[in-house]
């Protein structure tokens, strides 16, 4: 099992599927670190060679991934939050940032279900 930024990737993928196992990776870019890299995009981790895993971390290194890109996106939330602009508030209630419904829908950002009873005669 290869460590690539302090994340085991699986031995028995593929490298470019590998590689979004790293959070700020997806698939394109992980096809520009095997490119850069000189890795086959076909060729599973586990027939990496030293030299090729050392290439591949270089070329990671060099964008903003995991904890730093994790702690950048709750930064960039708590700013919006603060300025009390429409995303910021939105982001504050929990609901819907980008113009969804939420009549019907949005129980990803609301949460289970409230029941508010009838009122008792």
């Amino acid at each position: 099992m290869a460590r690539i930024a302090g994340i085991d990737i699986p031995k028995n993928k593929r490298g470019v599927i590998a590689l979004t196992y790293i959070f700020g990776i997806g698939n394109s870019r992980a096809k520009e670190v095997l490119a850069k890299a000189k890795v086959d995009e076909s060729l599973k981790v586990q027939d990496w060679t030293d030299d090729q895993i050392a290439a591949i971390r270089e070329q990671v290194g060099a964008f903003t991934i995991e904890g730093e890109l994790r702690s950048e996106v709750q930064l960039n939330i708590k700013r919006l939050m603060d300025i009390g602009c429409q995303r910021g508030i939105r982001h504050r209630m929990g609901l819907p940032l980008r113009g969804q419904r939420t009549k019907n829908n949005s129980r990803t950002r609301k949460g289970k279900r409230k029941t508010v009873a009838n009122k008792k005669k």
